[in-house]
C-alpha cells in the first residue's frame, strides 16, 4: 500500500469522524489496511484502536462505499459490530464457505440488538445506524458500507489481529506492506 494512500485514508476518516462529532483520544492507534491486495478502494478499511486491554477491545472504523472487508473469522474473539453512522452490509456464514459467492443452505444464528435472529447464510444483511450485531468465534463474516461512508464500532473480547484473523483467501494479509512514496501523515500500529 502506498504511503500516499494511507495519508489520504487518514484524512478522509478524520474528516468523517469530525463531521459526525467523534472526538478521538490523544495519540490514537491508527490501522489502515488494504489486506495486502493493493486495491484499497475495493478492499480497504481504516481502523483506530480506542482501547486494547487483556480482557476487551474497542475499535472505531471507517469505510467508503465499495470498500469490502474480506471474509474472515476469529477463533477466540467475540465481537459486537455497531453501525455508528451510515448503513453497513454484512454477509455471514455459520461454516467456512467454499466461496463468498456461493449461498450455502445453513442459516446463521446471531444476536441483532440483543435479540436472536436467524439470517440466511451469504445473503446481504443491512445494519442501520445505531444497530449492532454480535458475532461469536467461528462465524465467518465480510462487510461493506451500504452508504457513501460508514462509521463502524467494534467492542470485543481481547483482540489479537496478528494471530486471530483467519481469511477465506490465502492471498489476504491483515497488515499491508508500505511503499514510501510520501512523508507519513500518521504512523500505523503495525509499524
Amino acid at each position: 500500500m502506498k504511503r500516499s494512500e494511507i495519508n489520504q485514508a487518514y484524512r478522509d476518516a478524520s474528516i468523517c469522524f469530525h463531521a459526525h462529532h467523534w472526538v478521538l483520544p490523544p495519540k490514537p492507534q491508527w490501522d489502515i489496511t488494504d489486506f495486502g491486495l493493493r486495491d484499497f478502494a475495493r478492499c480497504g478499511l481504516t481502523l483506530i484502536n480506542l482501547a486494547s486491554q487483556p480482557e476487551y477491545c474497542e475499535k472505531l472504523m471507517y469505510a467508503r462505499r465499495n470498500q469490502r472487508t474480506p471474509c474472515h473469522t476469529h477463533a477466540k474473539k467475540k465481537e459486537d459490530i455497531i453501525c455508528r453512522a451510515g448503513r453497513l452490509t454484512l454477509w455471514l456464514w455459520a461454516n467456512r464457505p467454499a466461496d463468498e459467492n456461493v449461498q450455502p443452505a445453513a442459516p446463521v444464528s446471531v444476536l441483532v440488538n440483543g435479540e436472536v435472529m436467524r439470517l440466511p447464510a451469504g445473503r446481504p444483511f443491512v445494519l442501520e445506524s445505531g444497530h449492532r450485531i454480535t458475532l461469536v468465534p467461528g462465524v465467518w463474516h465480510a462487510f461493506a458500507p451500504a452508504s457513501d461512508e460508514c462509521i463502524i464500532g467494534e467492542v470485543s473480547t481481547a483482540n489479537d489481529d496478528r494471530h486471530d484473523n483467519f481469511f477465506l483467501s490465502p492471498d489476504i494479509g491483515r497488515f499491508p506492506g508500505i511503499e514510501e512514496d510520501a512523508p507519513a501523515a500518521v504512523r500505523l500500529i503495525s509499524e
